[in-house]
């Protein structure tokens, strides 16, 4: 007995809906492609990045390049110096640990800082790949295929994103990032470009640190509430336009 076609999956449409009300709320976050660094600069900024905002993130993962002229020599830094040199990091100690070990893994399997074997890998086994490498998951392995010169259709899941998506109903509600990635991807809008998944990541980050904090909801200003079940149970539907 064949089965029956389930359809196209709701939560695609959901997300089409939503896009345009998160534009409306906090305007476009649209990055030129001449902006776009190159991987192993977002692999950095990635390892760096823990509960950092970006812009600091951003510059620290400049200064050491500006200091040691090369990623091989950030590798072979000494840890002290990094310790110093990503002091504005939430956590320089894990920072520097982080880095070194992982440029190092990178060295030793590829002979330099270079990850342009990844160009002509699909991107899941390219994520699988960056995904060996000590301290990366799937946020930074995402980040590195998506919002760099690979131009990739990757979802970059922070804590904010998924809490969203969970208080949504759109992924599970206890998944992990990975979980959440796998759950979420097949439902991501077919005719978004690489360039719109980034932007609605950086949308989403935008509700989830001012409307969907993770200890306070504030639901009623939310731009997602009317297509959230969580703001949903909390509020009830939306008027009628006019009443």
């Amino acid at each position: 007995m064949s089965e029956l076609p389930l359809g196209p999956d709701p939560r695609t449409e959901t997300l089409r809906r939503l896009q345009p009300l998160l534009v409306q709320r906090f305007g476009r976050v649209e990055r030129a492609a001449a902006q776009w660094r190159r991987p192993e600069w977002v692999l950095v900024q990635g390892l760096i990045g823990a509960r950092t905002k970006s812009p600091i993130s951003n510059a620290a993962t400049d200064r050491l390049l500006t200091r040691y002229g090369s990623w091989e020599a950030v590798a072979e830094a000494p840890l002290d110096e990094l310790r110093e040199l990503l002091a504005t990091q939430t956590y320089p100690n894990v920072a520097a640990e982080r880095l070194k070990r992982a440029l190092q893994a990178v060295v030793a399997e590829r002979g330099a800082v270079d990850l342009a074997h990844l160009e002509p890998l699909d991107t899941a086994a390219a994520m699988a790949w960056l995904e060996t490498l000590p301290g990366v998951g799937r946020k930074i392995a995402a980040g590195v295929v998506n919002a760099s010169t690979l131009d990739r259709k990757a979802l970059v899941l922070d804590g904010h994103h998924t809490r969203i998506l969970q208080r949504m109903g759109l992924v599970p509600p206890k998944a992990d990032t990975a979980r959440a990635y796998e759950a979420i991807m097949p439902a991501m809008p077919p005719e978004w470009s690489a360039a719109d998944y980034d932007e609605h990541h950086l949308l989403m980050k935008k509700v989830g640190q001012t409307t969907c904090r993770p200890s306070h909801l504030d639901c009623p200003a939310c731009p997602a509430q009317a297509l959230c079940r969580t703001g949903q149970a909390r509020t009830g539907p939306a008027p009628p336009a006019g009443a």
